[in-house]
This record gives structure tokens, C-alpha cells and sequence, in this order.
């Protein structure tokens, strides 16, 4: 997905990493905040304060090997915020809202980067930043839309499905991130995610 040109190239891409994946926790906190839940902001992470989203696997491991391997793409996560669902007026809204806000955030950047690109005229290292910030967050956007636990999309989905089948969905969850690795490895989310991504890509940067 991504070709790693220069360190320059490198660098931008790690910053609108960071930059993402933090929009994305805030983005949860924040739609917990609405729901009822301070829990995010108690523990202040309703902020963009990089020191206190840093996650040592997803945020600085995960990102270095990707890019060191050439992997071809590049994401990551940062340290998931705290939220009481107990707290929700409305449990089974604040569950798939909260959810649903993190992916959200990511498809609103990815749009306004792709806007941004618009307007940036000859300068080509805001270009490049704002290229990479769009085509990256569409890639977290779909990623954590995924439905096995413990991505984003697993919990709407545990919403939505109807009793018993919910409890034996719910039972994934310890498994959930052996499954995702077994999928990435074997090629099989590439296959279902890439023609999305193509498509949505074509449909910002065009």
C-alpha cells in the first residue's frame, strides 16, 4: 500500500500514525463523555498529549517493524482509553456509539486530508503529508471496522446480533487477536479489505 521512499517519507507517515490513532482513542472518550462515561477524562485522556496515548506494542513496536520489514502497509494503536460502559444512560447506545466513534474519526480524517491535498498546490511536503494521512486513516478505518475482538467493529456487532447468538460471539474475545494474525498472515484480510480501500483511496485522492 505504501512505498517507503526516503526517511522524510518515513517520518511523516509515523507522524500521521500518531497523530490518527490518538484522534481515534480521544474520539472514543469523548463519545463516552456524551454518553454519560468521565472515566476518559478523569484519567485525562481527553487529551493530545502523545505521552499519554503511547502504547510500547502498538504505537512504537508494531509501526517499527512494518516499516523495517518493507511491509507494504502501516498502522497501529495507541493505548486504548478507559471507559465504564455501567455509566451509559443507554448501554446499548453508548456500547456501538462509542465503538463506532473511533473508525469514524479515522473516515472524517482521511476525508479532510484528501481536501487539504486539494488546496496544497506545489508544496510537495504538505502533499505528501496529507496523501499519507488520508490513505493511512482509510486503512484504520476499515481495519477497526473489522468484527472479531477486540477491533472496533467486534463490539457493534455484539450489539446487534440477537440473544443467544450474542453470548457466543462475546466468547471470541479471547481468541480474537490469534484469529486477526492467522487472517494477516494468511492474506485473507488483504483480500477482503484492499478492494474497499482501492475504492474508497480512488474516491478521495481522484
Amino acid at each position: 500500500m505504501l512505498e517507503m521512499k526516503s526517511a522524510i517519507d518515513i517520518a511523516l507517515m509515523v507522524v500521521v500514525l500518531f497523530f490518527s490513532v490518538i484522534v481515534h482513542e480521544v474520539s472514543h472518550g469523548y463519545v463516552a463523555l456524551l454518553n454519560g462515561d468521565p472515566t476518559a477524562k478523569i484519567y485525562g485522556r481527553l487529551s493530545f498529549n502523545p505521552l499519554v496515548h503511547i502504547d510500547p506494542i502498538g504505537t512504537i513496536l508494531v509501526p517499527a517493524i512494518l516499516l523495517l520489514s518493507h511491509a507494504g502497509i502501516l498502522f497501529g494503536w495507541a493505548k486504548p482509553v478507559p471507559v465504564n460502559p455501567l455509566n451509559y444512560r443507554n448501554y446499548r447506545q453508548g456500547e456501538i456509539t462509542v465503538s463506532i466513534a473511533g473508525p469514524l474519526s479515522n473516515i472524517l480524517l482521511a476525508v479532510i486530508f484528501a481536501l487539504v491535498l486539494r488546496l496544497a498546490g506545489n508544496n510537495p511536503g504538505l502533499v505528501y503529508l496529507c496523501y499519507y494521512g488520508c490513505i493511512i486513516n482509510i486503512f484504520l478505518f476499515l481495519f477497526n471496522l473489522i468484527p472479531i475482538p477486540p477491533l472496533d467493529g467486534s463490539h457493534v456487532l455484539l450489539h446487534l446480533l440477537p440473544h443467544p447468538l450474542d453470548r457466543y460471539y462475546a466468547q471470541l474475545e479471547p481468541v480474537g487477536f490469534i484469529i486477526i494474525l492467522i487472517l494477516l498472515y494468511t492474506g485473507v484480510l488483504n483480500f477482503i479489505i484492499m478492494p474497499i480501500f482501492r475504492f474508497l483511496a480512488a474516491l478521495l485522492l481522484s
